[in-house]
């Protein structure tokens, strides 16, 4: 009988459409299921083991869940195994991707080019950023090895997004949101070099979040104990147009260490800038289904942030260092206007309520900061009036209300469903049909009973099948084809509806459109002949891998080298000189012609040189 089914006109998609993607992060498998009701169409999750996050391993049955909830919507889940991969870990790897491609994991996001030699199952592979995808040759090498995605470099312009989509074909994944590592993805060594915790093994120690003097080639210090590579939050979201229009389809949200009232917040004030975007623009559509209906209004100012930055989307920028905290921010709530004896009160329409988190920067641009256990009319009362003066600026980095709001919240995600119910003789045949079209037939034999008022029980059928309850499903339309009203008990009608209902979910789950990707191996020459350690070779299948592209002198990742000194273990797009009004190329800074190179960072009794390469403008530091 499905051959009946039509499709209703509201739910017909154009295949011409540009598919946008909005990929969440999921530390663990109540994160991905809040991403995915918040209206994320992607997720990506730690693997248990080698993920870029080892914090944040997750079981395989975990993600089984997970990805059996995304695809009821027709969203996906990519897991992440981008560690660098030593040889003993080679055999181990294998056997964990032909379990995730067994579970239905959706595409596997590497950085070990050791992984495309082995006998892997026929899984979409995503580029990690951690495999430094910045340059175009580099992208377009990937491409044509067999990469379905790109996830690049978040130090790229719009204009370098538009060049790389013009010459590849590839999918392009970008960051719009979250923390940043001040370094070039992939190319960090910083955290191994002084701890023996490496970044490319997912146990970065963090060392740019630490405070450091500058000093020059005289010991002058220039600026002492600051947080001189602690970066700013990305937030791109006034941009998000602009980044469709050069090619991206993917919009990345950073986070899988953050907590489940982040991922909702993120997750669903992304959902809803996109959304008004493709309402705008009939070309463009979301690679998933559902519509969501929040509980909250979500705000990216209100969840944890360090300063929002837009980093190098328009090119160059300053400021985008946080150097005077590593710590949260919040939202900028007003100035100070009051003081009193015991209390302060702040210029804002903002309300403040007990049990609020607040912080400000003091005369010498130290962060302090309370909690409020005591506020009468917006009146803050403590005894805690030390650093603050008229004017100083007010943040909210803890908001009780809408962390509160956010816990209880219980935000549903629908699908569009339209459905049909016909009278045959001594039987009903209901007809469902969802917004991918996925269609599906039921019949109900039943005894024929007079309805004593037609127009009431017409009304009650259609009222009753509109009732999606728990379902995934907000039946939008239901059209009744009846030669005589009868009567069915509500509770027959309800019993229907839900086997309906788990039919259609049911039919979803079946037509959920997986794709099927098999590497096939070439000799495609790799843009370089020469890879030194910043080419992350830690085993022998990455060798063979590179020996058969080309490359004929190979060096062992830094993991591997017996000695580093000298070597460079971070390069990164952010300038100090530039963020402290330095650069000579740009300012005519006080003191710049006092300052001896080369310059030095200071951690305690350590220093580490600073190397400036002025032409590309990039920094780096030197063990």
């Amino acid at each position: 009988m499905n051959e009946k089914i039509s499709v209703h006109p509201r739910f017909l998609r154009n295949p011409r459409s540009i598919v946008l993607e909005l990929l969440s992060p999921a530390k663990d498998l109540e994160c991905g299921i809040a991403a995915i009701n918040c209206g994320a169409d992607a997720v990506y999750i730690g693997a248990p083991k080698y993920g870029a996050r080892a914090a944040v391993g997750n079981l395989v049955a975990d993600i089984e869940k997970l990805i059996n909830y995304a695809h009821k919507f027709w969203a996906k889940v990519y897991v992440t195994v981008n560690t660098i991969i030593y040889d003993e870990e080679l055999e181990d790897v294998q056997n964990l991707i032909h379990q995730l491609y067994k579970i239905g994991t959706d595409a596997i996001i590497i950085q070990d080019m050791g992984i495309l030699e082995m006998d892997i199952p026929p899984i979409p592979l995503f580029a990690s950023t951690q495999a430094h995808n910045y340059s175009l040759e580099k992208i377009k090498f990937l491409e044509e090895v067999g990469f379905q995605r790109i996830i690049l470099a978040r130090e790229l312009s719009l204009e370098q997004i538009k060049e790389i989509k013009e010459s590849a074909k590839v999918d392009l994944e970008f960051f719009v949101h979250g923390s940043l590592c001040v370094c070039f993805s992939g190319q960090c060594y910083f955290s191994y070099a002084t701890t023996g915790r490496s970044a490319n093994r997912g146990e970065c120690s963090q060392p740019c979040r630490l405070f450091y003097s500058l000093e020059d080639a005289n010991g002058k210090t220039i600026i002492e104990d600051k947080y001189l590579l602690s970066l700013k939050d990305l937030n791109l979201s006034s941009h998000l147009k602009e980044m469709v229009e050069a090619g991206i389809t993917s919009f990345k949200i950073e986070g899988r260490l953050k907590d489940i009232n982040y991922i909702k917040n993120i997750t669903g004030f992304y959902r809803q800038k996109l959304d008004e975007i493709m309402n705008g623009d009939k070309s463009l559509q979301k690679s998933s289904s559902g519509k969501v209906f929040f509980t909250f209004n979500p705000d990216p100012d209100k969840t944890f942030n360090r300063g929002y930055t837009e980093y190098f989307l328009k090119g160059n920028t300053k400021n985008i260092a946080s150097i005077n905290t590593q710590k949260s921010l919040g939202k900028y709530i007003g100035k100070v206007k009051i003081i009193g004896k015991d209390y302060f009160e702040v210029n804002t329409t903002e309300k403040f309520v007990n049990d609020d988190g607040i912080c400000f920067f003091d005369s010498r641009d130290v962060m302090q900061g309370m909690i409020l256990s005591k506020v009468i009319d917006n009146r803050i009362y403590t005894n805690e009036l030390d650093g603050l003066s008229i004017g100083t600026k007010i943040y909210r980095n803890r908001d009780h209300q809408f962390t509160k709001e956010l816990s209880r919240d219980n935000t549903k995600r629908k699908i569009e469903a339209f459905i049909e119910i016909e009278e045959e003789v001594d039987r009903l045949l209901i007809y469902a049909t969802d917004e991918d079209n996925n269609k599906i037939s039921y019949e109900y034999m039943f005894e024929i009973i007079p309805a004593k008022d037609p127009a009431k029980f017409l009304e009650t059928i259609e009222k009753q099948f509109k009732k999606s309850g728990d379902s995934i499903f907000e039946v939008k339309d239901v059209k009744i084809i009846f030669a005589e009203p009868f009567f069915i008990p509500i509770a027959k009608i309800n019993e229907m509806r839900r086997a309906v209902l788990d039919l259609l979910e049911t039919d979803r789950i079946k037509n959920f459109p997986r794709q099927i990707v098999e590497i096939q191996k070439t000799n495609i020459p790799y843009p370089e002949r020469k890879l030194t350690y910043l080419g992350n070779v830690v085993n022998r299948k990455a060798k063979q891998f590179y020996e058969r592209h080309g490359v004929e002198n190979i060096e062992n990742g830094f993991e591997l080298l017996k000695e580093t000194k000298d070597k460079i273990i971070l390069t990164s797009k952010y300038c100090i000189k530039e963020q402290l009004n330095l650069c000579p190329f740009e300012t005519d800074g006080f003191n710049v012609k006092d300052i001896k190179e080369p310059l030095f960072l200071k951690f305690n009794r350590k220093k580490y040189q600073l190397e400036f390469n002025c032409k590309k403008c990039e920094m780096s530091i030197i063990l």
